[in-house]
């Protein structure tokens, strides 16, 4: 017979956690949360790569706009006439400007305990759901700016038209999320709670609230830039409005003050910004258990 000579191997025994060692390599180490390597550094935006396309594209949108200023002097004002406005009559943006978020916070207010008032009872009581849900659905295909002049006549020239009509379109979106977060607890989760003789509050509070959190903070992305256009509607629509940018872009239209039209919705869109903003942060802090916020 042959011999046969087999090649000593060299093999690295595995650790007890069943990772192979391999020989000459260092352990990985996960960058600082400060460090520019970190995929969620928090302080990405130095990169390039992060802020160099949003300038660009602010560049080019403002090259189109110069264009069309000067291809349609009736429909674009030059960027420098609405900067002008904007830094000549600060004080008159900023109280207009307080004015619409105080209607848009006071009627998103009255929205979101409305509407998360009724998920909890549609989500607890089936026939609530069946009475409640295709009403809700009715009143959200409802166009709001056509009742407007009949709350006017109801409340009043006073602020509560334009608090009903901005609480309006914010209850829809609070309602629906609301409700699925608060009806999507697996069953597993609430039998156990059930086998504890956990009471229909206890299972509400520490089960079906918590699971809806996620669904609550998707509508309110969407509710809080929504309602500073539900109060810039409801200022346009309804009658007797004495301040506001939504009146302010009403009166400035009427007399073809194009810098301040344009100068006015500027303000809506960094005010819409910074509430979504405001959220993301809260959400993130709230949220910091869940898979969303990573």
């Amino acid at each position: 017979m042959k011999d046969v000579t087999v090649a000593d191997e060299r093999t690295t025994e595995a650790p007890a956690g069943g990772t192979t060692a391999t020989a000459g390599k260092r352990p990985t180490v996960e960058p600082s949360r400060f460090s520019l390597k970190h995929p969620r550094s928090r302080i990405a935006w130095v990169r390039p790569a992060v802020w160099l396309p949003l300038v660009v594209m602010l560049v080019l949108l403002g090259g189109l706009w110069h264009w069309g200023a000067e291809q349609l002097p009736y429909l674009l004002p030059p960027l420098s006439d609405v900067g002008s406005s904007l830094s000549g009559e600060l004080g008159y943006y900023v109280h207009n400007a307080l004015v619409t978020l105080g209607e848009a916070t006071a009627g998103l207010g009255m929205g979101f305990v409305g509407a998360f008032v009724l998920a909890v009872l549609t989500s607890e009581l089936p026939l609530v759901r069946r009475a409640v849900m295709p009403i809700a659905v009715v009143l959200n295909v409802t166009p709001l700016v056509a009742i407007a002049p009949a709350l006017v006549v109801a409340f009043g020239f006073g602020p509560m038209p334009k608090l009903i009509i901005t609480g309006l379109i914010c209850f829809f979106p609070i309602l629906i999320n609301t409700a699925t977060g608060l009806r999507s607890v697996p069953q597993q989760v609430l039998q156990v709670y059930r086998t504890m003789d956990a009471s229909r509050v206890e299972l509400l509070w520490h089960v079906r609230v918590p699971n809806a959190l996620p669904y609550l903070f998707a509508a309110l992305r969407i509710v809080f830039p929504l309602s500073i256009i539900g109060a810039v509607v409801a200022e346009m629509s309804a009658s007797g409005s004495t301040g506001g940018l939504g009146t302010a872009i009403s009166v400035a239209s009427s007399m073809n003050q194009l810098p301040v039209v344009y100068a006015s919705i500027l303000v809506l869109a960094v005010m819409g910004v910074l509430l979504l903003l405001a959220v993301t942060v809260v959400e993130r802090r709230v949220l910091h258990w869940h898979d969303s916020t990573d």
